[in-house]
């Protein structure tokens, strides 16, 4: 079921603005990522899809229907929770079957009438819920754990009743608020598998909120980035990688983030270069023509913000291209991430970071000459925050 938000906000009565003017428009069967730091209102959004917040302004679809004054259970979506919300002193097959217990889900048959009828349905609607428990929990894996209850499941398989108890509803629209933050490490990359299996399997709308930008970009058909409230870029995982939109995407998405240090253009008879504190590097030929066509020389002497990907820092080794401008750093400490090294850099008063190779010998205080590849960086304007090139 497709899901449309047209210029949603949420103000609350002392004026704070939670949501500012969201449009969102979430395709049948996508699998949709809200991502952003705490207080950037991406569980308030979920919150008012769901219908557990009522929206200020604007308008919610899902489907062809508006549901902004339709009540939470009337909207026909499930949503996970942070803390699962199980019954305790219920079992697994009592925690998934209850919602479907305490709603009217099935119709009734013509020859359901009187009270030969009523058992007749009560037994079928038994079977039904019966069906779709067990469908639910061979799906997610917990048969086993039917007659068990929460105090006795590990934190990764509450997750997974949890989940289920969404399943056999048959929602038109999953939603998932943080479910995985009170998971281990470990426990947080096997639920990710089991949530995108899950995905692909039902081929369901999802939409789900995170302040984790791996799991973003691990789970996401497309990337909602959000800050104060306001959406800040909406792409697909490579593209938002790629191709952030301004400083604050750039900064945010990317494990290592992306180095941005203060720069300035300086074109002389001899060429065009990026100066830095400590480092001068020749302008690519991608962006001098991309600032050519746009404003010539408005940006010359203007101080800007380069940013680059550490992957796009390396030694000169590793890079194996003598046509790449080369920088020299001094290494101040080393991280050693098993498949890659981490170098942390300083040349003058800039500081950022190189992945190199995992068996790079460099240790703090070596002087290291790394290629750049620039072609692969990009250019930001600090007053707008927006990327030039």
């Amino acid at each position: 079921m497709n899901v449309s938000l047209d210029h949603v906000s949420k103000r609350y009565p002392d004026g704070t603005a939670a949501v500012s003017d969201v449009c969102l428009q979430i395709e049948d069967g996508e699998f949709i990522v809200l991502v952003g730091p705490s207080g950037c209102g991406k569980s308030t959004t979920l919150r008012m899809i769901a219908g557990l917040e009522q929206a200020s302004e604007g308008t919610i679809r899902i489907g062809d229907r508006i549901v902004n004054d339709v009540l939470p259970k009337d909207r026909n979506v499930a949503m996970v929770f942070q803390n699962y919300a199980l019954y305790p002193d219920k079992t697994v097959y009592e925690n998934l079957a209850f919602c479907l217990r305490m709603r009217d889900f099935l119709p009734r048959h013509p020859d359901e009438g009187g009270v030969g009828g009523f058992f007749r349905h009560r037994a079928r609607r038994k079977a039904e819920i019966d069906r779709r428990v067990r469908e639910a929990a061979q799906l997610l894996g917990i048969t086993d754990y039917l007659q068990r209850r929460p105090a006795a499941l590990s934190g990764g398989q509450r997750q997974r009743v949890a989940l289920g108890r969404c399943i056999v509803r048959n929602p038109d629209v999953f939603l998932f608020d943080e479910p995985l933050s009170n998971l281990d490490a470990k426990m947080r990359v096997q639920m990710r598998a089991e949530i995108i299996r899950l995905h692909q399997r039902l081929r369901s709308t999802m939409v789900y909120v995170t302040h984790d930008q791996t799991e973003a970009m691990t789970m996401g058909d497309r990337i909602v980035v959000m800050q104060h409230g306001v959406i800040q870029q909406i792409a697909p995982p490579v593209e938002l990688y790629d191709q952030p939109a301004n400083l604050f995407v750039a900064g945010f998405i990317g494990t290592p983030p992306m180095n941005l240090l203060p720069v300035t253009l300086e074109r002389t008879e001899g060429g065009s270069f990026i100066r830095g504190d400590g480092f001068t590097l020749p302008l690519p030929d991608r962006w001098s023509a991309t600032l050519a066509d746009t404003t010539p020389n408005s940006f010359s002497g203007k101080e800007l913000q380069l940013g680059i990907r550490p992957e796009h820092v390396g030694s000169p080794a590793a890079e194996g291209d003598v046509r790449l401008p080369r920088l020299q750093a001094t290494v101040e400490f080393v991280e050693r991430l098993g498949s890659e090294t981490c170098l942390h850099v300083c040349a003058g008063g800039s500081r950022f970071i190189a992945q190199v190779d995992a068996h790079c010998p460099a240790k703090p205080g070596d002087a290291v000459a790394l290629a750049v590849q620039l072609e692969s960086a990009h250019l930001f304007d600090p007053k707008t925050t927006l990327r030039i090139v």
